[in-house]
């Protein structure tokens, strides 16, 4: 029998340079977004193109490597899995969106591969009170 595994591959350029963290435990974070297209034909045969942005979040070893080489426009791979997660927004609205957690970066043009360690911290991100 197969198991269902929470899995997702993207292939974009990043929007921004990484929003870098550091837990009360030490532990580095990067927040950053990717853009991914998505071309098709709408319901009167018009070809259009979408773009579509994505929130990624890389923990510790992985995070520092987004910290070192990551820049605006860069196009990357990503690999990792879905986490749901909710903040308050600046008008105090409770906002829901879903994040790539990293387990593996490839700087595409450079053939750099990067994997994250396997750890037992919990991934999920906190709550902000901002976005």
């Amino acid at each position: 029998m197969y198991a269902i595994k929470n899995k997702v591959q993207l292939i974009g350029n990043l929007g921004q340079l990484p929003e870098i963290r550091t837990t009360e435990t030490g532990k580095k974070m990067a927040r950053f977004s990717i853009a991914t297209n998505d071309v098709f034909r709408n319901s009167r045969g018009e070809r259009v193109r979408e773009t579509l942005w994505h929130y990624v979040v890389a923990w510790g070893k992985l995070a520092e490597i987004a910290e070192k080489y990551l820049t605006k426009g860069r196009e990357v791979a990503v690999t990792g899995k879905l986490v749901p997660r909710h903040y308050i927004d600046k008008n105090g609205i409770k906002r829901f969106v879903t994040d790539v957690v990293l387990n593996e970066l490839v700087m595409l043009g450079s053939g750099t591969r990067y994997q994250n360690e396997p750890s037992e911290e919990d991934p999920n991100i906190e709550s902000e009170t901002d976005s």
